[in-house]
């Protein structure tokens, strides 16, 4: 049985770097890059960051009904192709999904077995001084956009209760680590087998980032945003 895993965090969170990371540690996982209408920013390139199509396209595949979720965001369509999820149980893989919280809602409708994680910056600081570094090194600073995205960031995260695990990425190796102990705590228990004595560590780690065990300890992160305008959540 393929496992569907959704992972969401605002921009700027360093989701990408850990999804790679990921990626690299783990086997059997098949990744699904998101279709959108926006035009490729800075180094971008189509099939990397995104599969980019014309409006005309993405609604044409709209009436089809080929996208599990989609949405119109700031006058740009981003959506996930059922095709990824459908190749996925073809190989015998599970999915990865890295979507945002609009469309995880969607999901997590259609699919309520999906394992959800939501990755948090260390807060509010440190969120915006990431935006500002990739701006920059983006060739595209614009402190309108910088401004939206951390309020943005603000809205999604009140959506933090809605995921099954909380990971907050304020170390690399260790926010690594902490996803593929998510993925392999997930798979033992989907396969419902004894656990090898390094599974069992897996497991233990896993254990640590779910939801109701890090309510408590995350609320000085969420402090840091209770503040900040609300803005419609926005793709990046």
């Amino acid at each position: 049985m393929s496992l569907v895993f959704i992972i969401s965090a605002p921009s700027g969170s360093g989701k990408s770097t850990l999804v790679n990371g990921l990626r690299t540690a783990v086997e059997g996982i098949d990744f699904s890059i998101s279709f959108t209408t926006r035009a490729p920013r800075g180094s971008e390139q189509d099939g990397r960051e995104y599969h980019y199509i014309t409006r005309q396209e993405f609604e044409a595949r709209i009436e089809r009904g080929e996208f599990l979720e989609y949405a119109d965001v700031f006058g740009n369509y981003y959506g996930t192709a059922r095709c990824f999820l459908d190749k996925a149980h073809e190989r015998g893989n599970d999915l990865l999904l890295d979507i945002d919280v609009q469309g995880a809602t969607q999901l997590q409708a259609k699919l309520p077995e999906a394992i959800s994680i939501f990755i948090l910056p260390p807060s509010k600081k440190e969120l915006e001084a990431r935006l500002r570094r990739r701006s920059t090194a983006e060739k595209m600073t614009n402190e309108e956009i910088i401004r939206r995205r951390l309020a943005t960031a603000s809205r999604e995260i009140e959506k933090y209760q809605n995921y099954d695990y909380i990971l907050v990425n304020d170390q690399l190796e260790r926010s690594i680590d902490a996803l593929v102990a998510i993925v392999v705590s997930e798979r033992v228990h989907a396969q419902g087998r004894v656990p090898t004595p390094e599974e069992n560590k897996r497991i233990e780690l896993a254990e640590q980032y779910r939801l109701e065990n890090v309510r408590e300890s995350i609320q000085t992160i969420l402090a840091t945003f209770a503040n900040s305008t609300e803005a419609k959540p926005a793709r990046s």
